[in-house]
């Protein structure tokens, strides 16, 4: 287009118009691809694309400077094309500046697009990583609770009853090396699941002996669904201490599991002395914890829910399945 310009419209000779496009549209392309680079690494903040104009200028100035003296060397025998070429700087200046001008908009534009894609990656990342630690943190301080619990029972019945002592320690080393194999945010079946909880409810039968009944409802359509690991267990702990610590009666703990639309709906149930316990008004570490935890898991406060009505406790969670 430029070379047809040149050669039909201002009738120069093709020698001369072909050396002036090979020239001007090189030096234009490589003036454009500097400055593109420089923003790669130079990348104004916003509300100072007055510098960008500047630098604009000064590269078509410099870019006009050399196409005025390199063309006028090339050619210094043609009076007519020195005429033109002395008649074309100002367009040439302004075509520059345009070109260039574009060329460092767009360049600035990607480049702030590509650093918001990272910097928002980054935020990711350092919120996923925040995640895990704190879903750590969480796991962390629920085994040493439940473990303490069951040494001291262990403690207990190591003199009165060494057998059962035995057998205890048997099911807490099965139980906790199921848990040191599970991460916080790994996703196991609801039928696995049961099988953890039925390891923990041994250790509690263990320690409550006849005082401790558990009724578990659930149907096959739940066996497949997901729910995250070891979620289950504070829930039933919570469940025990409030139903058994501030009585000597016994007492059932029901445990029922069924497909909701696309929720995994577990309900754990226990009896309470509401003259001497008060689940209602806080619903201790375990439910605290569970509930902190499906919110980093899910982003919903809403997935676990308590009620006391009866002088039954009831802890609801909802699991989303995808």
């Amino acid at each position: 287009m430029y070379f047809k310009m040149l050669h039909v419209d201002w009738q120069l000779d093709w020698v001369y118009a072909l050396t002036d496009t090979l020239v001007t549209n090189g030096l234009l392309l490589t003036t454009c691809l500097l400055v593109m680079t420089n923003l790669r690494f130079y990348n104004p903040k916003k509300g100072k694309f007055v510098h960008l104009l500047v630098m604009c200028l000064a590269v078509s100035g410099l870019w006009s400077a050399v196409i005025r003296f390199g063309l006028g060397a090339i050619f210094q025998g043609s009076e007519s094309y020195a005429s033109f070429l002395e008649q074309s700087m100002p367009v040439r200046f302004d075509i520059a500046l345009l070109i260039t001008s574009c060329a460092a908009l767009i360049s600035t534009l990607w480049y702030n697009q590509e650093e918001q894609k990272e910097n928002e990656q980054r935020k990711l990342d350092a919120e996923k990583l925040a995640k895990e630690a704190e879903l750590f943190k969480l796991r962390q301080q629920l085994q040493p609770h439940f473990l303490f619990n069951s040494l001291n029972s262990i403690s207990a019945l190591a003199g009165s009853q060494p057998q059962e002592a035995r057998k205890m320690i048997q099911q807490l080393s099965d139980f906790l090396r199921g848990t040191l194999k599970k991460e916080d945010h790994q996703q196991i079946s609801w039928k696995e699941e049961l099988q953890y909880l039925n390891l923990y409810l041994e250790i509690e039968k263990v320690r409550f002996g006849h005082r401790l009944t558990t009724e578990i409802n659930t149907s096959p359509e739940t066996d497949s669904m997901q729910l995250p690991a070891m979620l289950l267990q504070p829930l039933v702990e919570n469940a025990i201490k409030f139903g058994l610590y501030d009585t000597t009666e016994a007492i059932t703990i029901s445990i029922d599991a069924k497909r909701e639309h696309n929720y995994l709906l577990v309900a754990v149930q226990n009896p309470f002395d509401e003259e001497t316990s008060r689940p209602g008004q806080g619903t201790g570490f375990g439910l605290s914890s569970v509930q902190r935890r499906l919110y980093l898991l899910y982003g919903r406060n809403d997935l676990l829910t308590t009620s006391a009505i009866n002088n039954i406790f009831t802890t609801t969670i909802k699991i989303p399945q995808s």
